[in-house]
């Protein structure tokens, strides 16, 4: 039987963003203010911050992507208690929490919720009518990898 699980209306976002994407990203977020503003909002430490303190809205701020806070992020994703994850990153710059990242990006993919990693895609995922409704995510069936033999 297939398992769904239920997005509400008040999304619950991550938002994360490189510092040379940090600006891009404060600019992203005061444009669509109102939108993200009845939402649940989530940041990684300075992003975190810097938006709370450009929107004037409550943004719960975890650590510092390359202290654990990408991996706070995956956390909840696994756990169930984030629905988006918008990651502005710089794919010109190597970073050394390279590998937090990629997992924190596979685990959107795991969890089958969306994921923005650029400024378009943040565009169309926000304007999108779904994420002004609740929406049934199907959820990957995992049994046959649970249940193997090691």
């Amino acid at each position: 039987m297939q398992q769904t699980k239920t997005l509400h209306t008040r999304k619950r976002i991550a938002l994360v963003a490189h510092d040379h994407k940090k600006a891009e990203m404060l600019d992203w977020a005061l444009y669509n203010k109102t939108v993200l503003s009845r939402h649940e909002l989530y940041g990684t430490g300075t992003t975190g911050k810097l938006i709370e303190e450009k929107l004037d809205v409550p943004v719960r701020r975890l650590l510092s992507g390359p202290l654990g806070g990408d991996q706070q992020i995956g956390a909840m994703v696994a756990e169930g208690k984030l629905d988006v994850i918008i990651f502005f990153w710089d794919p010109m710059e190597a970073l050394p929490h390279d590998p937090d990242i990629k997992a924190l990006l596979r685990l959107g993919v795991v969890w089958n919720i969306p994921v923005a990693c650029n400024r378009a895609s943040a565009d169309f995922l926000l304007t999108s009518p779904l994420m002004h409704q609740e929406y049934e995510v199907i959820l990957p069936d995992y049994s046959q990898y649970l249940g193997r033999k090691v």
